[in-house]
């Protein structure tokens, strides 16, 4: 008995195009959780931290436990000493 040959049936531009739509969508369909994962991650850490001010004028982000555990050097400092720290030596 002899075997009958089987048909190759080449692939056309119009079988190609729904493999290559499909292809672009992947990377979109695992975005969904990561999204929500980061911003609850980044709602956690803006919790934990607060920005204070440095006397040379920039901001630093400190951990909100330290700021409570904290020494207070000068308490109800009035506006023009506090100015007067602010101003670069």
């Amino acid at each position: 008995m002899k075997k009958k040959p089987e048909k190759v049936v080449p692939i056309s531009r119009r079988g190609l195009l729904p493999l290559l739509a499909s292809s672009v969508l992947f990377p979109f369909l695992g975005m969904g959780n990561t999204v929500t994962d980061e911003l609850s991650k980044a709602g956690e850490d803006a919790d934990e931290y607060q920005t204070l001010l440095r006397s040379d004028g920039t901001a630093v982000r400190v951990k909100k436990r330290t700021v409570q555990e904290s020494k207070v050097i000068e308490k109800d400092l009035s506006n023009r000493s506090l100015r007067n720290w602010l101003d670069k030596k």
